[in-house]
């Protein structure tokens, strides 16, 4: 791994009371390119642009994904990652089925942990805070050709975080237009997912709710995904979440959620959601919580179905009575070292870096 460190750190002009997420970038980036059938060297070097031509090859025929994921900052000032290996396998699944090279775990896991070493100072500490890293790879070889590309890169780049969609939020099922479908390409954290999704999710907008819950594409009646995120229903005191599948993300908050619901001794059926039972549930007030989960938000709790014209009112729960919320407390206590690990997910990240350049 080569490492070069910023000459012009901007980290004393942070401001972990002030900053927008997504658009505040850390000192440093992994950069490693492939070319001639093989990875070159891993590179942390200063964050900053890239020459790029608009004939690159990703850009036009969309090869690439990325992982989402988030280190954390204890009162004590450790650093950890939270169970890194998924990522690592998911965004090898998700290159393998974009025909993209598979990157090696030195790449991935030693990246990440060599990057958020050197730039432990801008994670920040606190309720809800965190740094957000985006791992990716993406095809760069400079070609109109609709064929796989000769050239690629693995990127890490990362921005600090901190609580958002703390409110409950409406979210309207989809009957129309669908995250994805069989055979295509749902269970890989394609880039181009995201972008089908704005215009439905912009047309919700319009009518008054905040995200989608979409549905299968072939029939609208079962439960997919909900926004970017793995979505879950309780009916009494049953959780339900759809199982992953080729159209469906298998999400690291979503498999967190179920083994901490499963430990608390939490009834959870990994199973079809059909819209109409969520329907009839809310209906004869069974239906106690709908919500998601996702890295970025953690949980999205939500207080209105939108169907068919109609919106559907969820029940309001005091958050000690509250599966979603009580989860994610487990969960973020394990994230930022204020509660044992029975799973062995936490990562600590040692001072190797900072302690030897």
């Amino acid at each position: 791994m080569i490492i070069q460190k910023s000459t012009n750190p901007r980290i004393s002009t942070f401001d972990p009371d002030n900053f927008s997420f997504g658009n505040t970038f850390i000192d440093h980036m992994v950069i490693c390119e492939y070319e001639n059938g093989k990875w070159g060297d891993v590179k942390v070097m200063p964050y900053g642009g890239l020459p790029f031509s608009p004939a690159m090859m990703g850009v036009n025929y969309g090869q690439a994904c990325f992982e989402g994921m988030k280190a954390y900052k204890d009162p004590n000032g450790d650093v950890f990652l939270f169970r890194p290996e998924k990522n690592f396998e998911r965004i090898n699944k998700s290159a393998k089925r974009l025909a993209m090279p598979e990157v090696t775990e030195e790449m991935f896991i030693g990246g990440l942990k060599a990057l958020v070493d050197i730039d432990r100072a801008w994670i920040p500490q606190g309720e809800g805070m965190s740094l957000y890293i985006r791992p990716l790879i993406f095809a760069t070889e400079e070609a109109l050709k609709a064929r796989i590309s000769d050239k690629y890169m693995f990127a890490i780049v990362a921005t600090p975080a901190k609580s958002y969609y703390t409110e409950p939020v409406s979210v309207l099922i989809s009957d129309f237009y669908s995250r994805s479908a069989n055979g295509g390409v749902g269970s890989a954290k394609a880039a181009g997912n995201y972008a089908a999704s704005f215009y439905p999710t912009q047309l919700a907008i319009e009518q008054g709710y905040e995200q989608i819950i979409w549905t299968d594409d072939s029939t609208h009646e079962y439960f997919e995904e909900s926004g970017t995120m793995n979505v879950f229903v309780r009916i009494n005191d049953t959780i339900y979440t759809p199982p992953t599948s080729e159209k469906i993300l298998d999400g690291v908050t979503r498999d967190s959620f179920i083994n901490l619901a499963k430990k608390r001794g939490i009834e959870v059926k990994i199973e079809p959601v059909a819209v109409k039972t969520v329907i009839e549930a809310q209906k004869n007030g069974t239906l106690k919580e709908v919500w998601g989960v996702g890295t970025a938000v953690v949980t999205s709790v939500f207080q209105a179905l939108g169907y068919k014209g109609e919106k559907l009112m969820l029940p309001t729960l005091p958050a000690e009575e509250s599966y979603a919320l009580t989860l994610q407390k487990d969960l973020v206590d394990i994230q930022t070292n204020k509660s044992e690990d029975p799973f062995g997910w936490r990562v600590l990240v040692e001072k190797k870096i900072m302690e030897t350049a």
